[in-house]
């Protein structure tokens, strides 16, 4: 028995063996070993991009991939330690936790930045189950050390895998093949915290008298946290708070006073900075375990199926943010509280029943809160393939997944009681509210804030063949597959009382929500050769893939791929598409009832500021005499200079169910060299643009006041209508943050990927090896409506081109460069990562240089058992740029690393049994 992929399969001999038209970043000693078996057994594969299966790794669709020994080398952990370093990726949600409110410590993946809920993520080319509402997938489930291979197809791929697919396709395929035993373990630190430890087991062997195969996997993994307290950079511009102390004001005279840390009672009202106890990277522990399988049931039938587990436990900011929770009310003081201080006492007014009216502002002493998300995800698949006859195959599987999420806020409490009384007034007379060390422990308790069900089933059938029973072209064979695809995807969410009914401390609440969608689609792939074996033709073929779907949330568009691969000769080969695509609204974005948050959690002058969502109001122009004068009175706003409390107004978001799908159109054109002449190189330049219309958008409350009353100053601005203000006092009531399809995204550019295998000179002994992917781009503008002009976010940073606000960097240029020294057993690897210079989005008022990072990394093949890993990520120790603007996250852009410098060791066991 042939085991797997190329068993009872008839080969497609349609194709040459051109190396790589997926640019991998394979060691030396591995790419000759794959050529030569390319050479000698070509092998029957799925490329990642079509269903169509084929001899060689050659197609019309631009791959870019990172291999095995690659993910070895960089020693990683979580699936974030891989894309994090591809130059075609954007940050997504990830572990600083710098991410829109329901990412609860998730990592998502953005391809391009053109927002997280626009990539689809596959496992062996079947989608991965989200955990969001917003459809995201958190790739902590995918084991790392089980990845064989991430292909990172560009451009939209919707008519091959459905909708999603409108900025690309990050496929990660597993090591299902796997044989005999693997034990890991691996260790990473850097400076002040962030350790990482990681354990894996991995088993594989033939099952059935030879007649199927198993692969088994068991890991743990632990990162700590590292706090803000731990780097300079974040405590820049720390943002203060009421102390524990308390500030004072009796309400009939205005009279006030403040109690200093030491309990001294003194004039100025006092603050506590609590940055530094903030999570600059978020803890957390993962237990994941899975099965892959397939054997032979029958002469024409292979089952298969895969089964996977994870539970992942993250400590994070969570929608509250981690401000301790504090008082800002009015209590009642009796004359005969014997805790009132004797300065306090004279200023108080109590009236003829001896009470006194007082405001207190008060820390509460509880420390920064956190959200603690456990999150358990599983996915069942099985499928049964197998040949027809020579030229007829199938493929049938159904898949089930599901994610239970529990969020619970700690160090935050009830506010009221059952009976909606304040629980601080009621002891505001028996307790020493005074004293800044008074234990109040017991107004601490841990909050459910939401649980959350998701679930995603999947059905597919795939017809596959070729048509030589019927005929054969001049240049050979048409090959094709047909299949049908139904999938259902549920989302539930039940909040915790207190936030609810908001009865909580946080300026937070959840709202409840069950709803679901389904689609049925059919979809057909061909593959045609039109010329081959004739000058300046040795192959020429054509590509094309359409999909029809049905959704029951939306009409959807049907969508198709055009595609040519022209191989002039065995050097050059030159590949082009043309496709549609389109995003059907999420769950999120169609069905979630509208939420409030207070607007004070984006301001950054308030008490209630939350870090990580900087830059989505930047304070009202009109009061801050950067407004249009005129506009500003038709408005009926405040003057000028007046003093506004952000903490009266509300922030809501929510769902649209009039949303419709986003639509996408993509182009690729590229050039495969890999020139005979120079033996162990090779080259691809391909060339992209995306465009994407209909796309859902959010207008934040800056970009809206920042059009109505500065650029656009027209009384029929629809932006106006965005923010509105309370009719009496002009001041901001609402500010509407919800989905709807107002944007145009543009993205035109380059990815370029060279490899370059060699001997090593002078006698140095082994090979060297160059590897560079990087990704140009040349033109990236956002309209985020048609009344405002469109932003051009070529090279900028900034959350006035967020694709989600997740990622806010448009850097016009990324690269990873490697350079491989490869011994008998052992090899040395320098890497360098470059971040193109960025200027800020709104107004280009501020520019961040580009930014280098330089990783070591070596491995040693120490016996026939033993392998080592060690490596150095961010050799020089480069701390992320601080701009005076648009940082969202303790000073910087949550893009750039703010760990530092980490040194780690990986070390494998693989007993020859």
């Amino acid at each position: 028995m042939k085991h797997c992929n190329n068993r009872s399969m008839r080969p497609l001999m349609l194709l040459s063996p051109i190396a790589l038209a997926i640019v991998t970043t394979t060691s030396p000693a591995l790419f000759a070993a794959e050529q030569t078996t390319a050479k000698k057994q070509p092998e029957v594969i799925t490329v990642t991009g079509s269903r169509i299966q084929r001899t060689e790794l050659v197609s019309s669709s631009p791959v870019m991939s990172v291999d095995e020994v690659q993910i070895q080398l960089d020693r990683a952990v979580n699936v974030e330690d891989i894309t994090a370093k591809l130059p075609q990726a954007a940050a997504g949600a990830n572990s600083t936790g710098a991410t829109v409110g329901d990412s609860f410590g998730s990592s998502t993946i953005d391809l391009r930045g053109l927002g997280q809920n626009r990539t689809l993520v596959l496992i062996d080319g079947t989608r991965a189950v989200p955990f969001s509402f917003r459809n995201s997938v958190d790739v902590n489930i995918i084991p790392a050390g089980l990845i064989k291979r991430v292909d990172v197809l560009t451009g939209g791929a919707a008519a091959v895998y459905g909708a999603d697919a409108v900025a690309g396709v990050v496929n990660f395929v597993l090591n299902d093949d796997f044989n005999g035993a693997e034990f890991s373990s691996s260790y990473e630190t850097a400076d002040g915290g962030n350790e990482k430890l990681n354990f894996e087991a991995i088993f594989g062997g033939d099952i059935a008298d030879g007649n199927g195969h198993v692969t088994g996997y068991l890991g743990y993994s632990e990162r700590k946290e590292l706090l803000a307290g731990e780097r300079d950079f974040a405590l820049k511009n720390s943002a203060t708070m009421i102390n524990s102390g308390g500030f004072y004001t009796d309400v009939a005279s205005g009279n006030s006073i403040a109690i200093n840390d030491a309990g001294q009672t003194v004039a100025e009202r006092q603050t506590s900075d609590f940055t530094r106890q903030r999570y600059l990277t978020q803890p957390m522990e993962r237990l994941s375990a899975g099965l892959l399988f397939d054997v032979d049931v029958a002469d024409s039938a292979i089952a298969y199926g895969r089964a996977m587990y994870s539970k992942v436990t993250v400590n994070g900011a969570g929608a509250s943010g981690q401000t301790p929770i504090f008082v800002n009310e009015q209590v009642t003081l009796s004359q005969d509280n014997q805790y009132i201080p004797a300065a306090l006492r004279q200023q108080l007014t109590f009236d003829t029943e001896g009470n006194a009216l007082v405001n207190v502002e008060r820390n509460l002493g509880l420390g920064v809160q956190h959200t603690k998300a456990v999150r358990d995800s599983l996915q069942f698949q099985l499928g049964l393939k197998g040949d027809i006859t020579d030229y007829l195959r199938y493929d049938i599987y159904g898949q089930y997944g599901q994610t239970d999420e529990v969020a619970t806020l700690y160090n935050n409490g009830y506010k009221t009681d059952s009976n909606g009384n304040s629980r601080f007034a009621s002891l505001a007379n028996t307790k020493d509210i005074f004293d800044p060390n008074l234990d109040l422990s017991s107004f601490s308790d841990p909050l459910i804030y939401t649980t959350r069900e998701r679930t995603q089933s999947v059905f597919s059938a795939t017809l596959s063949g070729d048509s030589s029973p019927l005929f054969e072209l001049p240049a050979g064979y048409v090959d094709f597959a047909i299949g049908y695809e139904y999938r259902k995807e549920t989302g539930k969410q039940t909040p915790g009382d207190a936030f609810r009914n908001r009865t909580s401390f946080a300026a937070v609440s959840a709202f409840d929500m069950d709803a679901s969608f389904s689609s049925e689609e059919f979809y057909a792939e061909i593959l045609v050769p039109i010329l081959a074996d004739m000058p300046f033709v040795k192959e020429l073929s054509f590509e094309g893939a359409y999909r029809i779907s049905d959704y029951s949330n939306t009409e959807a568009e049907d969508t198709y791929k055009l595609g040519i691969n022209w191989a002039i000769n065995d050097d050059i080969r030159i590949r082009a598409n043309k496709l549609t695509a389109f995003r059907a609204p999420n769950l999120g974005e169609f069905a979630s009832p509208i939420t409030a948050l207070s607007l004070a959690l984006f301001d950054q002058n308030s008490d209630q500021f939350v870090p990580r969502l900087a830059g989505r109001y930047d304070g009202d122009p009109c009061l801050l005499g950067t407004g249009d004068a005129t506009q500003c009175a038709a408005f009926g706003a405040p003057a000028a200079g007046s003093v506004f409390d952000t903490s009266q107004a509300a922030y809501t978001y929510g769902g649209n169910p009039d949303i419709k799908p986003e639509q996408a159109e993509s182009d690729t054109l590229g050039v495969v060299f890999t020139p005979s002449y120079i033996e162990g190189f090779d080259l691809s330049l391909d060339y992209y643009s995306i465009r994407v219309t209909d796309a859902v958008s959010q207008i934040q409350p800056g970009a809206a006041l920042q059009s109505c009353y500065i650029d656009n100053p027209n009384p029929n601005n629809p932006l106006c209508n965005a923010v509105l203000r309370d009719p009496n006092t002009g001041f901001i009531s609402t500010a509407i943050v919800n989905d709807f399809n107002l944007a145009a995204i543009e993205q035109t550019g380059f990815d370029l990927a060279a490899n370059y295998v060699f001997d090593a000179p002078m006698d140095l002994g082994g090979r060297f090896r160059f590897s560079y992917q990087g990704n140009f781009i040349t033109e990236q503008t956002r309209q985020n409506n048609s009344t405002v002009a469109e932003v051009d976010c070529k090279g900028t940073y900034g959350s006035a081109c967020s694709g989600d606000f997740a990622s806010i960097l448009q850097a016009d240029y990324k690269h990873r460069a490697t350079f491989d020294w490869q011994l008998d057993t052992m090899n040395f690897q320098l890497g360098w990562r470059r971040i193109g210079e960025v200027d800020y989005a709104v107004d280009r008022s501020e520019t961040i240089s580009a930014q280098n990072y330089m990783d070591f990394a070596a491995s040693w093949q120490a016996t026939d058992d033993i392998a080592v890993n060690f490596g150095i990520d961010n050799l020089f120790d480069k701390a992320p740029p601080t701009p005076e603007v648009g940082a969202n996250h303790f000073n910087t852009v949550s893009d750039y690393s703010v760990i530092g410098r980490t040194v780690g060791i990986a070390v494998r066991y693989s007993p020859h049994f």
